[in-house]
């Protein structure tokens, strides 16, 4: 088995900033991209970072210059810095990992969500 847990989310005003950490754990190979994804209520699930392996980074538009994803191979963690959050960044906030178990195959993994709330 694989899980991924999230932690960090909460409520916050805007113009402050959250990190959000997702840390893999159980029966795991390797792990090649991580990343994070977030859902508002109402609107279909988006993409908001990415990073490979090789350090190579994606991000939203929505959210360039103000975010930054990084990770800890040792530890198979991976954690959103969200600085200068706006109340449009409001979501549950999805951690998203392709693992692979046993050296053959990779399957996309999700963690449960933590919320983001952001007030005006």
């Amino acid at each position: 088995q694989v899980q991924l847990v999230e932690s960090g989310g909460g409520l916050v005003q805007a113009g402050g900033s959250l990190r959000l950490s997702c840390a893999a754990s159980g029966s795991i190979f390797s792990i090649n991209d991580m990343g994070w994804y977030r859902q508002a209520p109402g609107k279909q699930r988006e993409l908001v970072a990415a990073q490979n392996t090789r350090g190579t980074t994606n991000y939203a538009d929505s959210v360039k210059g103000r975010f930054t994803i990084s990770r800890d191979n040792a530890k198979n963690t991976v954690y959103l810095q969200m600085n200068n959050l706006k109340v449009e960044d409001t979501a549950v906030y999805y951690c998203n990992a392709d693992i692979n178990r046993n050296g053959r195959y990779s399957t996309y993994y999700w963690g449960q969500g933590t919320q983001v709330t952001v007030s005006s």
